[in-house]
């Protein structure tokens, strides 16, 4: 055999070897082709794969669009909590089947607003650090549910459809009234689950446990602006931001009177409407036994107590302004701290609210 037949019998076996490697990593290559494309299918089900005479093409669904890069700055909208309503008061309740509730909106939940100043007093109170595992705060608001939720409070959100309550709502407003019976509302839905409650407004200071002050024969029983001397008083100056009430039937109607008033009485708030009513004859047909609390232990701006002593609460009312509220707020319990800085008993108290909201 010459040297020219061996040269070209050894490139006609190379290129036959070579045609076979093609072929094999032809084969492999299209194997992997579709295999990869069908594990796209299924982590992307709605793109669609189509083969046409032996070839693969991806027609695939249009791209969503780039998200705008300044929406990486908005914080995320706060999980809205899993547990029902019930779920969370029964994990707030105490023995007895009683829970704290206070309502927050955007307004009052800004730090260094008014709710830190709630929590504070809780903190600082004498018997409150243990009342506040039993707090149920309602958020008007997503803001509020996202701050309540960040210091791992019991946050229920109240959703309402016709009306945004997360701004500063001026007394007697529509939109205050409207949030005002949405809180009736509420409150009514509790007493029907089973729960007595203490509701508080959140400018109102906890300086000692409320508790041992409530009266043990009365269904319901209501703060005043101004207090004359006898708990069974209808002419005491009732006031809506600190109730304890019992659930129990009499309530209950009492409540469904209440709520339904609201019809006779366009226009006015909750506390107008009680004060139109506490004489109506159904009332006593209820049997609801209504009391006040005295102002010694149940106090406000409208009249503080004249003995820091036996102080329970100290509510922000007749104050119009958040930002004079949050003054003479503050001027309370820098007065507290100093008394309970004290190792005497104090004689004569002084308390220097309200200052600031005394002006017009």
């Amino acid at each position: 055999m010459s040297s020219s037949s061996s040269c070209r019998k050894f490139l006609d076996s190379r290129f036959v070897i070579g045609e076979k490697e093609v072929t094999r990593i032809f084969i492999l290559f299209i194997v992997m082709t579709v295999s990869g494309l069908v594990l796209y299918k299924t982590a992307y089900p709605l793109q669609r794969l189509d083969v046409v005479n032996g070839l693969t093409s991806l027609l695939a669904s249009p791209s969503p669009p780039l998200p705008d890069l300044k929406s990486s700055e908005i914080s995320p909208e706060p999980t809205k909590p899993n547990n029902t309503f019930r779920e969370i008061l029964e994990n707030a309740s105490t023995k007895n089947n009683t829970v704290i509730i206070t309502t927050l909106n955007q307004a009052w939940a800004e730090p260094k607003n008014i709710f830190d100043l709630f929590l504070e007093s809780f903190r600082i109170g004498q018997g409150t650090q243990q009342l506040l595992k039993h707090v149920v705060v309602v958020c008007l608001d997503l803001k509020a549910l996202e701050r309540c939720s960040q210091l791992l409070l019991n946050c229920y959100y109240l959703e309402t459809s016709d009306t945004d309550f997360s701004g500063d709502k001026a007394y007697n407003t529509l939109d205050y009234v409207r949030m005002m019976w949405r809180r009736i509302e509420l409150l009514m839905q509790v007493l029907e689950m089973g729960f007595n409650f203490i509701f508080t407004d959140a400018d109102v200071m906890w300086l000692r446990d409320p508790f041992p002050r409530l009266y043990p024969d009365g269904d319901f029983q209501m703060a005043c602006d101004k207090f004359f001397g006898n708990p069974s008083g209808f002419d005491n100056w009732a006031n809506g931001g600190f109730l304890y009430v019992k659930s129990n039937n009499r309530s209950i109607e009492f409540y469904k009177f209440w709520y339904k008033s609201r019809l006779r009485y366009r226009r006015s708030h909750d506390q107008d409407v009680f004060n139109k009513i506490k004489h109506d004859p159904i009332i006593s047909e209820i049997g609801v036994q209504i009391r006040f609390f005295d102002t010694v232990y149940v106090c406000g701006f409208c009249q503080p107590s004249k003995d820091i002593n036996l102080i329970c609460t100290m509510h922000g009312n007749c104050c119009l302004g958040t930002e004079k509220k949050i003054h003479d707020l503050n001027l309370s319990l820098d007065d507290w701290r100093k008394y309970m800085s004290l190792s005497k008993h104090v004689e004569n108290t002084t308390w220097r609210a309200p200052n600031r909201c005394l002006e017009k």
